[in-house]
């Protein structure tokens, strides 16, 4: 498992600054921290990170460590997202709101562990 650690992992993402090493060959102006783990999912790896921010407190708080492994969306069931309706699914924060519906296109990855 490749271990890659950032910053803010939301729907709000900022750019936290990747290693050196991740950034060689990428134009920085055109990616967010979030690019190389969307890649690295993609290929079917498991990425850690640690979030930065306050959306998910109670269940991840700012800073822990993030597992996250690929997941095909049609695998998700309601509970590990808030609704499914055919091939959209509803998404929000840990604080009761709603952010709203994506495709199947945008989900990459589910949290597994969080240390």
């Amino acid at each position: 498992m490749e271990r890659i650690r950032a910053g803010h992992f939301s729907c709000h993402f900022r750019n936290a600054g990747l290693p050196a090493s991740l950034r060689s060959g990428v134009q920085q102006k055109h990616m967010g921290w979030a690019t190389v783990y969307i890649d690295l999912l993609r290929k079917g790896e498991t990425v850690q990170f640690r979030p930065r921010g306050n959306s998910m407190a109670g269940k991840i708080e700012s800073g822990q460590l993030c597992t996250v492994t690929p997941v095909s969306p049609e695998a998700l069931e309601v509970g590990e997202i808030k609704a499914k309706q055919g091939d959209r699914f509803q998404i929000g924060n840990n604080r009761g709101r709603i952010n709203g519906w994506i495709g199947h296109n945008g989900i990459y990855g589910k949290c597994v562990r969080i240390e």
